[in-house]
């Protein structure tokens, strides 16, 4: 029997090409996957229900909308609310709030990272995939701080490359992988527990 990750949660941000990206990446990882994946993803839609119900097609992981007060579990995926920015409280449960906008998005990753690595620190993995503005930038550095692990998708491979430049601007790495190889990175560095290969 596998030992349980020393990982908590991987924390993911994206946007323009975001459900391209989440779909690819999703498809890609087990149903047994042994940490709870929360995501940030800037839509324009209202309908976050219907948003998980095109990424479940593609998904193995239950998808579901976060919901205040919940504690998130292994081998599901969490979507921040649409309007809301996800936090992580010092106890692992998820907390909404609808303070003010970072980066022009409500949601933002930059909220939900910053906030994760306070709660666990060096037990986090974060995920910086393609998008059109510079939130996560931030949040990624904090979550490096805290000694969690990065990994970023590489620009020229990003439907929209202005994210993943500017997180390895402002925070850097310890991976940058074209989105095909990402899930099996994480797939390696989840059940191990260690940093996966290049």
């Amino acid at each position: 029997m596998p030992s349980p990750s020393r990982y908590a949660a991987v924390v993911v941000g994206v946007s323009s090409g975001g459900i391209q990206a989440l779909r690819m990446l999703l498809s890609g990882l087990p149903a047994d996957f042994e940490v709870p994946l929360i995501v940030v993803l800037h839509t324009a839609s209202d309908n976050g229900v219907g948003l998980c119900g095109v990424l479940q097609a593609f998904s193995a992981l239950p998808v579901v909308e976060a919901e205040m007060g919940q504690q998130p579990q292994p081998a599901t995926v969490y979507l921040a609310p649409p309007g809301y920015h996800l936090l992580i409280e010092r106890d692992g449960r998820f907390s909404l709030s609808v303070d003010d906008k970072v980066c022009y998005v409500r949601p933002s990753a930059d909220v939900l990272f910053e906030s994760a690595a306070d709660a666990w620190g060096e037990r986090l993995v974060g995920l910086v995939l393609t998008g059109a503005n510079d939130d996560g930038a931030l949040g990624l550095r904090a979550l490096r701080d805290a000694g969690g692990y990065a990994i970023v998708q590489a620009p020229g491979d990003a439907q929209m490359p202005t994210m993943p430049e500017a997180a390895l601007r402002v925070a850097g790495a310890d991976q940058v992988s074209p989105l095909a190889h990402i899930a099996a990175q994480l797939r390696e560095l989840i059940h191990a527990g260690l940093p996966a290969g290049p």
